[in-house]
């Protein structure tokens, strides 16, 4: 009974205060709409990276080179490549590959008749399209004639073409990078953008002979993809590699390595670390904006305690005990905050709605987003709400009567 006339009398307050009232809640309103929008953006942002990593396979693993905890100026210069070698030995030697895809990227200028495009040519094995589940809308693949001799052939990402050709169909076309011409023979199926933002479909793709031989003139390679025939032999096949690329480069046991060996499930790992740490460390950044509300309300009731002070002396002087006036001042702070909760996650659902669909990411919103700053926003409101209803009830009735 007393809550309930708690209640009711909270209601009056802010019908009587409506401009106050809005004012009060509006720290708790920003602060609960800024905890869900931010939790729901770091949510779907880490979907949309295990959306790519798990379009790439489970079974994926790939060589860089480069040395744990390498750093400075000059360090770039000091790493030691990769070549084709290294990636016909681990072809080799290491038993449950599906493929493997030794890869070097360079820009270039992209040129059809009248149009031109920067873009990134993109040389690698026939096994890129099986390693990276890269899959053909027109055209072919290269043969095996084609990638042995290094032939000054290509395959257009969807970009590409859309820039060059526009609707027209390339295959058959010839065009022109620096001063190497390619025949194009296929064109990529579109995958969009990645996690990152990146156009996985601006590039250009040729035979990793034609690419060393023409535009880089080194055997050399960035990098070398794999593709585990069985998923769950990928911690094997890691080790395996990385016993063939230590007798490759001439390492003793003591050494420390000059690459790494990584599979998509350690990425996966560390990319789900990263996006958790910053949604945390948004979600507490946003929820400081709970904090200033909470001493807004704090604040406010100060002022409500003093603008009724005769009604707390009425009250107390006809009966009311002390915790009657505490408990009406804290339904009060609670019920302010709560309404402020309440609209806080209208704002915050309708913002993570409309930023996920402009950034594309998927919207990961669950029970537990929306109650957890709802129940935040309750304690506040008990929190900063308790010294102001303290302060009532703990008034001495004469003194509060004399008040004008």
């Amino acid at each position: 009974m007393i809550v309930w006339n708690a209640v009711q009398q909270t209601l009056r307050q802010v019908r009587r205060n409506p401009m106050r009232s809005a004012l009060t809640t509006l720290g708790i309103l920003i602060g609960v709409a800024a905890v869900i929008a931010m939790i729901a953006l770091g949510r779907g942002a880490a979907a949309r990276v295990n959306q790519d990593l798990a379009g790439l396979g489970q079974n994926l693993l790939f060589v860089v080179p480069g040395t744990p905890g390498q750093g400075g100026p000059g360090a770039a210069a000091s790493v030691r490549s990769l070549d084709v070698a290294d990636a016909a030995a681990i072809a080799r030697e290491v038993d449950g590959l599906a493929g493997v895809a030794p890869l070097v990227s360079r820009g270039g200028v992209a040129v059809y008749g009248g149009a031109s495009w920067r873009t990134s040519i993109t040389g690698s094995s026939g096994d890129y399209l099986t390693v990276l589940k890269w899959k053909l809308a027109r055209g072919r693949a290269f043969s095996e004639a084609e990638l042995r001799v290094g032939a000054p052939v290509c395959v257009l990402g969807h970009t590409v073409h859309r820039e060059l050709f526009g609707a027209v169909d390339p295959v058959g076309a010839t065009i022109r990078v620096g001063s190497v011409s390619f025949r194009v023979v296929g064109v990529f199926a579109a995958k969009g953008s990645s996690s990152f933002g990146q156009d996985q479909d601006d590039f250009i793709y040729v035979p990793l002979a034609t690419h060393q031989r023409r535009i880089t003139g080194s055997r050399e390679v960035a990098m070398i993809f794999l593709s585990a025939a069985d998923p769950d032999a990928s911690g094997r096949i890691k080790t395996d590699v990385e016993a063939v690329m230590r007798t490759q480069r001439r390492l003793q046991p003591t050494d420390t390595p000059d690459f790494f060996v990584r599979d998509m499930k350690e990425a996966a790992s560390m990319v789900g670390s990263i996006t958790s740490v910053l949604t945390s460390l948004l979600a507490a950044i946003a929820a400081i904006s709970l904090v200033v509300g909470g001493i807004g309300i704090m604040n406010i009731m100060l002022v409500a305690v003093s603008e009724r002070t005769r009604e707390i002396g009425i009250r107390l002087a006809i009966g009311a005990r002390g915790r009657d006036v505490l408990a009406q001042f804290l339904i009060e702070a609670i019920a302010l905050a709560a309404l402020g909760g309440i609209a806080g996650i209208t704002l915050g659902l309708g913002l993570s709605l409309v930023a996920t669909s402009q950034l594309g990411l998927p919207l990961e919103i669950d029970a537990v987003l929306v109650l957890l700053p709802f129940g935040f926003s309750a304690a506040v409101g008990v929190i900063f709400g308790f010294f102001p209803a303290r302060k009532a009830a703990r008034m001495n009735p004469i003194d509060a009567l004399r008040r004008e």
